[in-house]
């Protein structure tokens, strides 16, 4: 096994992927401010990554980082110290694969993070196939007002932490890279991580896992990726491998989880199976945002925290944690309501890049309601079941993207109504124009949205976007 650098002071380290969106940006500002030599390469040139470019303008000019935009070359991934790669990018990667075959020590932002963290005691790790963002911010805003937390985040956004007590962090998948803030997390400060299966991946290789550990569901996705279901499964089961009774641990598991994984730990809750239906007579923990799944994930964060702070088993204190919810936001593009248009309801659920995210957000309505804009980037799913759902929930479906014809031929073949559109642009005010007051008009794609736009953000605000253009065009008038 390659040698990883005890230190960076003086290394070549080479980081795969800035992005436009500044996917790399936190960890080559980490390693430069620590001394390293940073090569950034990215296959997209300098005028599409003009905002990233930007945050590293000062480290550039100092020297410390340097970029090889527009293209890869091999020698930049063979001749460095360290290579610090995307975690979506794939590990067939040619690139990867040279650096590999020259003894290179690979890692990613994630690995680097964990590494560094000051008390993995502090951790809570959490993933899934859907709800893992959600249930993420969930944990957090239960943390920060029991710990009386104010702002966002422990610190000013600069260089000086604002609370004294113990602060609560949030990062990995759903956020901006903790890496150039981590030395102000202390010993006793809480980490909440969403971990996605390309970052388990490469934890499994650390061989490391989450004090506190929630599988929200698991359901197919990524497929092209992993190759397998198998796989997938392989990796979501990362989060639980390494974690240690010994050191009392936990884990919690959401419907259906329990057939799928293997748990390492004595402390574990697990939610059931399919037909444990428990949640349907409970009332909601966060009123006002629609889904039970979304009721689901806030059962889950309330355990996570209940082990988390009361580590000696005493008395549970879920209903603390559940009142501490009553007033959370929900998260942009996630069943995000963005207003009514002549009685319609229109919401954006984005971030909706599996069949079965698509199914729960079509659930959490009426039948009949939904005119529902499906498809998009083509990641190897099968959208048979959630076809037939959408017709027997009365749903008209409006297609688009790579998967949108295949969805529509579903639809109708079972009994429902599909009108292919292409494009978002078409979808939206189609569907405004057939919809009817005490409808809802719901983006939920069910498929990533890299056919089309640069990522699920971009295509949610693009949605809202069109739906502020057409309002006014699509009302509907009184009834005579």
């Amino acid at each position: 096994m390659p040698t990883f650098p005890a230190d960076y002071a003086g290394r070549r380290v080479t980081v795969m992927g800035l992005g436009r969106f500044g996917g790399g940006v936190g960890v080559a500002r980490f390693l430069a401010e620590r001394g390293a030599h940073v090569l950034v390469t990215d296959t997209a040139p300098a005028e599409q990554l003009t905002d990233s470019l930007a945050k590293l303008a000062d480290l550039e000019a100092g020297g410390a980082v340097r970029y090889r935009l527009g293209e890869h070359r091999a020698e930049d991934f063979t001749g460095c110290d360290l290579l610090v790669v995307n975690p979506a990018v794939r590990p067939d990667n040619a690139f990867v694969a040279s650096a590999r075959e020259a003894d290179k020590p690979i890692t990613s932002e994630i690995r680097l993070l964990v590494r560094h963290l000051p008390n993995r005691l502090k951790t809570i790790g959490i993933t899934g196939t859907a709800g893992k963002s959600t249930t993420t911010a969930m944990t957090a805003h239960i943390l920060r007002k029991v710990l009386g937390q104010a702002g966002e985040t422990p610190y000013d956004g600069q260089t000086q932490r604002q609370i004294e007590g113990p602060g609560v962090w949030m990062g990995g998948n759903i956020g901006g890279s903790l890496l150039p803030t981590v030395d102000l997390i202390r010993d006793d400060d809480w980490v909440v991580l969403e971990l996605s299966s390309f970052m388990l991946e490469g934890l499994r290789e650390d061989r490391w896992s989450p004090h506190i550990a929630v599988i929200t569901n698991i359901s197919p996705n990524h497929l092209d990726w992993h190759g397998t279901m198998e796989n997938y499964i392989a990796a979501k089961q990362a989060i639980l491998s390494f974690q240690r009774h010994t050191e009392n641990d936990a884990a919690v598991a959401g419907p259906v989880v329990h057939d799928l994984v293997e748990p390492r730990v004595l402390r574990w809750a697990d939610f059931g199976g399919a037909g444990d239906r428990w949640w349907l007579d409970e009332p909601d923990v966060v009123p006002g945002l629609p889904g039970r799944h979304n009721q689901i994930n806030a059962r889950l964060a309330a355990h996570a925290v209940d082990y988390a702070l009361l580590p000696d088993d005493r008395e549970s204190r879920l209903p603390d944690w559940w009142s501490a919810l009553h007033d959370f936001p929900g998260l942009p593009h996630r069943l995000e309501a963005v207003g009514e248009i002549n009685d319609v309801r229109v919401y954006n659920d984005s971030k909706s890049t599996t069949p079965e995210a698509a199914r729960l957000a079509v659930e959490a309505f009426d039948m009949g309601q939904v005119r529902l804009i499906l498809g998009g980037y083509d990641k190897g799913s099968d959208f048979t079941d959630l076809a037939e759902f959408v017709a027997m929930k009365g749903a008209t479906a409006y297609t688009l993207g790579a998967t949108g014809g295949a969805i529509a031929d579903l639809v109708e073949a079972a009994g429902g109504r599909a009108i292919p559109c292409e494009t978002l642009d078409r979808a939206v005010p189609m569907a405004l124009a057939d919809a009817s007051p005490g409808e809802v008009l719901l983006l939920s794609p069910g498929c990533a949205s890299w056919d089309q736009f640069a990522n699920y953000e971009e295509r949610g605000e693009r949605f809202v976007e069109l739906v502020k253009q057409h309002a006014a065009v699509y009302q509907k008038k009184p009834t005579d």
